[in-house]
């Protein structure tokens, strides 16, 4: 299983493609607080996340209780436009997390984003291609 890790996403319909990618590549969502926006029936409905419930997402008060919670992934990647090697690059593993910073400062000093809702779809998908074993 892979982890996509939202820092401090802020637009619900970002989470909602990004969660509708998590449920149907069975990956686990991890949302860092403080959120731009409340989860609840109305946003969810709004943000067409119908399948909401039926995901596999956790939520953080913050960066110190991703790291400490037991539902974390104890590799992290960091997907930032100031990296030194690109996800090509990269050999990911089955449960490995992928962090992603917010939609409008990307992360903090010690983390940096690339656009939160494409950037989460390619290098999901390219650690699947990685870790999914080929049959034929």
């Amino acid at each position: 299983m892979l982890h996509i890790v939202l820092f401090q996403p802020e637009i619900a319909p970002n989470t909602g493609n990004i969660g509708r990618m998590c449920a149907i590549t069975r990956s686990r969502l991890h949302l860092i607080h403080p959120l731009g926006y409340v989860i609840n029936d109305r946003n969810l409905r709004r943000a067409g996340m119908d399948y909401w419930k039926s995901l596999d997402v956790h939520e953080h008060a913050d960066w110190a209780a991703f790291r400490a919670s037991p539902a974390a992934p104890s590799r992290l990647w960091l997907l930032t436009t100031r990296a030194e090697r690109g996800i090509w690059d990269v050999a990911f593993a089955d449960g490995d997390g992928l962090v992603f910073g917010n939609e409008s400062s990307g992360a903090p000093g010690s983390l940096r984003s690339l656009n939160l809702s494409t950037a989460a779809g390619i290098a999901c998908y390219e650690a699947l291609r990685q870790v999914t074993p080929r049959t034929g």
